[in-house]
């Protein structure tokens, strides 16, 4: 259930009964024909999805990242390393403080790795507070049949691009992208990806079917679900 949604004395009497919270983690960057906010669109949204029937409540999500890579890109947010990693800390501080004891990040972009040891550094002085960082997008099952659809998919892709995504006034090409080369793009500057990715699609086909849309959301709810419900120990 949506944080949103509850006052703090609701959130009182959630936290005599069960102690755990997720924080969706988004990004603010170019996704080619679709929102700027992909990102957070699809991160709050799978939480939701996935906590809905558990009543876990769920937090908005942090809508900004690191995306240093698309910064030439207009509309771009992008924050430091070391700023990323202090909101981190400060936001588990907060919760804790709260009173939850088994947290979930579900995170929807890759530039955000950095949280992850963020998190582990985290725990190392709050053994007892157990927090996990999920990248929803990659996660076995669901990466397994978004290879099956279209084995070049990737940001900006039909992965992402969604009823909840897409632009009525953008719509995107029917065709597939050829795969960008990433030992090139590694090493390119925000100017220089620019001009080497132009609208910014990285591979795979532009949309798909709306069957096949639905299938890897499905299997993203109950792969995300899953790791919510545990094992906690």
């Amino acid at each position: 259930m949506k944080i949103a949604n509850m006052n703090w004395m609701q959130l009182d009497a959630y936290l005599q009964q069960d102690d755990r919270a997720v924080v969706p983690l988004g990004s603010v960057e170019q996704h080619a024909y679709l929102s700027l906010a992909v990102d957070m669109l699809l991160a709050e949204k799978i939480a939701n999805d996935a906590a809905e029937p558990l009543g876990i409540p769920v937090y908005p999500a942090m809508p900004f990242g690191i995306t240093p890579y698309f910064s030439d890109y207009p509309g771009t947010i992008n924050l430091r390393v070391e700023t990323y990693v202090r909101v981190i800390h400060d936001i588990l501080d907060s919760l804790a403080r709260s009173g939850f004891k088994r947290i979930v990040f579900v995170n929807g972009h890759g530039g955000n790795q950095p949280a992850a040891s963020a998190v582990s550094e985290w725990m190392l002085q709050h053994p007892q507070i157990k927090v996990r960082f999920y990248n929803w997008w990659n996660a076995p099952q669901t990466l397994a049949y978004v290879r099956s659809v279209d084995a070049t998919s990737s940001h900006a892709s039909w992965m992402e691009n969604l009823p909840w995504t897409r632009l009525a006034d953008a719509p995107c090409p029917a065709e597939q992208k050829p795969a960008a080369d990433y030992q090139r793009l590694h090493v390119m500057n925000p100017a220089q990806a620019k001009a080497y990715l132009g609208d910014g699609n990285f591979g795979g086909w532009y949309q798909r079917s709306e069957e096949e849309e639905t299938a890897m959301w499905t299997i993203a709810i109950k792969e995300t679900r899953s790791i919510l419900e545990g094992p906690w120990d």
